[in-house]
């Protein structure tokens, strides 16, 4: 991920739970960037306090994110049975959909409105 410009890690860098990664990935859309992901791994995005409605992490807030930041935010949870190649596999998969939403994003911006026809 570090090959990204944008992604914030959410938490402490050493002071926080093992096999716990929250970041949060200027730029996307979080709903985006988790279909994007689930047919490979199962992560969620927001605090686990918010993943059952929709809403910014007000815990990902009082942090400092930005509105935008929270809602972009995903959770990845590795366990003692994930092995070193599933999680490259993953990360490679993460870096791809991030690239690919922000390109999706960027041609939506510089295509011209459309005009309503009759």
């Amino acid at each position: 991920m570090s090959q990204l410009d944008g992604i914030y890690l959410n938490g402490h860098p050493t002071q926080r739970l093992a096999g716990n990664l929250n970041i949060s990935v200027a730029g996307v859309d979080g709903q985006a960037l988790l279909l994007g992901l689930q047919p490979l791994v199962a992560v969620s995005s927001g605090s686990a306090c918010t993943s059952a409605h929709k809403a910014a992490s007000h815990v990902l807030q009082a942090l400092g994110r930005s509105e935008e930041l929270a809602y972009a935010s995903i959770r990845f949870g590795i366990g003692r049975l994930n092995t070193e190649a599933e999680i490259d596999q993953v990360a490679d998969q993460a870096i791809a959909t991030i690239r690919g939403l922000r390109q999706t994003t960027l041609l939506n911006r510089s295509m011209p409105a459309r005009s309503p026809t009759s």
